[in-house]
């Protein structure tokens, strides 16, 4: 059968029809590259709502958080958090060693770095137990009485000895970049984690903490697949300039010099899913809505 024609009617209308379903199938494809598989968490210490552990993760998961990192060892009941995790549907991705900066594991006096490993050992337990994936962990501070050298050598040594029980735990530690005077560059923050020699050994990638001193792309290349988890906050180089060193941090998401697209862009690069965990200064309710929708758009920028 010989199809009949269309009159110039019809024919413009489906002209038009196709362009707009052209269009949204465009668009729908470009919003797919934007999304990224990667969830959003805080620092349990931010929630500032809220009587008992239920009740904050409750503030938490109404905000936009999917997740809440916890402080290991703590005094909190982990039965507590585990109610509470079941309750409210806030996941625990992992958590922060509670101790690194007071018992460092680059400390002269063996009996502080026996301590500081026990705590390490104490979090990686505490994190199976939550069904998190890693501790972080500053692993050594440079100072007056520390040397570069001494803090490389002794916290390379200590952590070697907690490496059995983070492969028991199925725990990863996942070191840090923080204003410790240590791991300077991206190069040897690598090198570091590959001395190690180990898959359960991986990198905290801070993004806000980068930028006084370089640029987070720069990182995130060298470190590639050894990030396993995202710390979200922001620096300003102009704030440091005009008000001080640490008014840098005062900066909002997104309105500092963090660059997001770029790095995302370069997170993309490495093929980047998981957490980003925001580490700012926390409150209530309002606070931490603010804070989950600046970190969607930075992270999907």
């Amino acid at each position: 059968m010989t199809p009949s024609r269309p009159n110039r009617r019809t024919f413009l209308k489906s002209v038009a029809l196709g362009a707009a379903t052209l269009a949204l199938d465009s668009r729908a494809r470009a919003d797919a590259g934007r999304k990224r598989a990667i969830k959003k968490s805080l620092k349990f210490g931010m929630i500032g709502e809220g009587a008992t552990v239920k009740e904050k993760f409750a503030v938490a998961r109404e905000c936009g958080f999917d997740g809440v990192e916890m402080d290991s060892p703590s005094g909190l009941d982990l039965g507590e958090v585990l109610a509470a995790k079941a309750e409210t549907g806030i996941e625990i991705p992992g958590v922060v060693d509670s101790v690194h900066w007071r018992d460092t594991l680059s400390d002269p006096d063996a009996s502080v770095r026996a301590r500081g490993r026990e705590a390490l050992v104490t979090a990686l337990s505490d994190c199976r137990k939550l069904g998190g994936t890693t501790v972080l962990l500053v692993p050594a501070v440079v100072n007056a009485k520390v040397s570069y050298a001494d803090a490389y050598a002794r916290s390379q040594e200590e952590i070697r000895k907690v490496l059995p029980a983070a492969r028991e735990s199925g725990v990863k530690i996942a070191i840090e970049n923080v204003w410790n005077g240590f791991l300077l560059s991206p190069l040897e923050a690598a090198r570091y984690v590959d001395e190690l020699g180990t898959e359960v050994v991986g990198w905290y990638f801070d993004v806000g903490n980068i930028v006084n001193f370089g640029w987070p792309r720069h990182w995130i290349e060298a470190l590639g697949t050894r990030i396993v988890k995202l710390d979200v906050k922001e620096y300003s180089r102009k704030r440091r300039d005009a008000e001080g060193l640490w008014k840098g941090f005062e900066a909002e998401i997104g309105e500092g010099d963090c660059d997001w697209p770029d790095t995302m862009k370069a997170l993309d690069a490495v093929s980047y899913s998981g957490w980003a965990s925001a580490e700012v200064a926390g409150g209530g309710r309002e606070r931490l809505a603010d804070v989950a929708a600046r970190m969607d758009r930075v992270l999907s920028s």
